[in-house]
């Protein structure tokens, strides 16, 4: 993931900044407490495709 393009992006439900959690290819973000996929290093960021963090990833990202 690029740092400039990560530094670009925000949550498109709250307007946050995201995370980068590389070990799982996406981008989490704690505020709405979702993560969108990265596929094929394209970052995929529709709500529809994020998927809920667990309790235990959610204290692991703040």
């Amino acid at each position: 993931m690029n740092p400039k393009l990560l530094d670009l992006l925000v949550c498109p439900v709250c307007k946050g900044p995201l995370n980068w959690k590389k070990s799982d290819h996406e981008l989490v973000c704690p505020a709405c407490r979702i993560a969108y996929p990265i596929r094929d290093d394209i970052p995929v960021m529709l709500p529809e495709e994020a998927r809920p963090l667990e309790a235990d990833e959610i204290h692991g990202q703040v």
